[in-house]
């Protein structure tokens, strides 16, 4: 009866550790340059990680990115962008930063969508969002979404020119192939056994 709750445990626990990388990160600050060609992102930081935010005067890294030509809409009043020659990348960078080097390398997935959200005056909102993929340091695949506050004025946006406000990142694994085999397996072990015992007890 032991080997069963042994191998009940394990089978539990397997899922959990295949979805272990889940990620939310927070970068402020920084430029964008628009235009039918595509967004493209200068200096981000990389303000917080998992909770771990960086101190006054310092950063944890930097947050950049980029999409590909605009679709439909316009840069002004909103529209969506396309997904190819994208990327987004975070790297960990400065005493505070949790990992050093490349964090996250990837891509947009799908349209990235550009929302006019509000407009007061001189200042304009936006917001930039949209799926992204791409491989952790430690090599797992992940899959997530960000959304990007943009602000800007009508003059600016014209030249082709906003102002990063704050990111919203987050990133959750995907069950690893092995890991659900391994799980499976566990399970037909599991009921095999189970069937065993029946058998016996009847």
């Amino acid at each position: 009866m032991r080997r069963v709750w042994v191998l009940a445990l394990l089978a539990l626990a397997l899922p959990v550790a295949a979805l272990a990388d889940t990620i939310d990160l927070v970068n402020v600050h920084g430029s964008i340059s628009i235009s039918s060609a595509g967004v493209t992102s200068t200096s981000s930081q990389l303000h917080s990680f998992n909770g771990i935010t960086a101190t006054p005067g310092h950063t944890l890294g930097s947050v950049s990115f980029s999409t590909g030509a605009l679709l439909t809409g316009s840069i002004m009043t909103g529209g969506t962008f396309s997904d190819a020659g994208s990327s987004f990348v975070v790297i960990g960078k400065g005493p505070q930063a949790p990992h050093k080097g490349t964090i996250f390398s990837g891509a947009f997935v799908g349209p990235v969508t550009w929302t006019l959200v509000s407009q007061n005056g001189q200042s304009l909102v936006y917001t930039l969002s949209g799926t992204i993929q791409g491989t952790l340091w430690n090599g797992h695949f992940i899959t997530g979404t960000t959304t990007q506050t943009i602000v800007s004025t009508p003059g600016q946006i014209a030249q082709g020119i906003g102002h990063i406000r704050l990111g919203d990142t987050h990133l959750s694994g995907t069950p690893e192939p092995g890991t659900l085999g391994l799980l499976g397996t566990g399970l037909v072990a599991i009921g095999g056994m189970l069937r065993r015992k029946l058998v016996k007890s009847s």
